[in-house]
């Protein structure tokens, strides 16, 4: 068989569209939203999605879905429920974004059914309107997130270095498109991502169980983990020195303000400069704990300082929150994991 190509691979669209759908509706995994699915169950799943893993959102799935069932009840709960029900899946502007839908859904006599009028809404781009759009409504419109990417890479072993992997993306929509079962592009969709998540994965894919191996040009190089080619990140190290402060049972929490970009509303421990102290003063303390973490472009050291309590009038944002009502508020992932750690462990 010839190399494959962007400009060969259409010609065996039918196919690849027949093997493709006929492996996941054998082998496709038993996930909540796809039991007795509804446009809500993908829209809040869709979104949790968003940079997520699978195994990491089905228990929040779950809750959320228990707690807030349909469009109407995400519309009318407060926001600091929302984030309470979302806390520790990170990126809370999904959150917002999710609850500012539902609110405009639940006022439409019904649902906008294209992907240029879900694009419209707040939170949505051009993967998450076509997955969104395709599975409720069988639009036919092609997702391309980094499981599609990786696969279409693959299939064409396309060599080009693409900058990042929306740049990636785009370059591969139009392949995508030209491959979309447009009689079936809802399970076409997730088919993709299915096999993206599942068999050709970033490392050691299980190319001789692939249901489109044969149309695979990297699987015929020998190397299908070579590709795609995207440009090396450069990493940014920061360090951030936060501090533990006790007082008569209570413990030192940093507020984000409701207008804040991330982390609106949402309780963190305090840094060095939330409590008018340099980095070196408040490194003098007690270390209790030291973390790395990864967010975006930044690999991030965190280290965890005892302090005594601040004198005078609280700064803006701080608040001093009883031991025994930590559970009740939101905190972001890293720091709910850190409180507990520190609790623990000076018992």
């Amino acid at each position: 068989m010839p190399k494959t190509s962007a400009h060969s691979l259409p010609a065996a669209a039918v196919e690849f569209q027949r093997a493709l759908l006929a492996w996941y509706r054998a082998q496709r995994r038993e996930l909540p939203w796809r039991e007795a699915p509804s446009l809500y169950k993908t829209v809040v799943s869709e979104f949790m999605l968003q940079q997520t893993q699978v195994k990491t959102v089905l228990p929040y799935f779950a809750r959320w879905m228990e707690a807030l069932p349909d469009f109407a009840a995400l519309a009318a709960a407060p926001e600091a429920r929302v984030l309470k029900l979302w806390e520790g899946l990170g990126y809370y502007s999904r959150a917002r974004n999710l609850r500012r839908v539902a609110q405009i859904v639940a006022a439409l006599p019904e649902p906008p059914r294209t992907p240029e009028a879900w694009r419209e809404l707040p939170g949505i781009g051009p993967y998450t309107a076509a997955a969104i759009t395709s599975i409720a409504f069988g639009a036919p419109a092609a997702v391309v997130d980094g499981n599609v990417v990786r696969i279409l890479a693959r299939l064409t072993a396309d060599a080009t270095e693409f900058r990042d992997s929306a740049t990636a993306a785009k370059a591969f929509a139009p392949l995508a498109d030209a491959l979309l079962n447009r009689a079936a592009p809802g399970d076409h969709n997730q088919a993709m991502m299915e096999l993206g998540a599942t068999v050709c994965v970033r490392q050691s894919p299980l190319c001789l169980t692939c249901p489109v191996a044969v149309w695979c040009a990297a699987r015929r190089t020998g190397s299908p983990e070579d590709f795609p080619r995207l440009a090396a990140k450069v990493i940014e190290q920061r360090a951030v020195i936060r501090v533990w402060c006790v007082r008569a049972g209570r413990l030192l929490l940093h507020r984000a303000a409701d207008g804040a970009r991330r982390l609106a509303q949402l309780h963190e421990l305090p840094t060095a400069a939330h409590l008018g102290l340099s980095e070196a003063a408040a490194a003098r303390g007690e270390l209790l704990l030291k973390k790395k973490r990864g967010i975006t472009r930044y690999q991030i050291t965190e280290s965890i300082h005892a302090a005594p309590p601040p004198r005078g009038a609280l700064a803006a944002g701080l608040v001093w929150v009883p031991l025994a009502e930590i559970d009740t508020l939101t905190l972001s992932g890293p720091h709910r994991r850190w409180v507990a750690a520190i609790l623990h462990q000076r018992v």
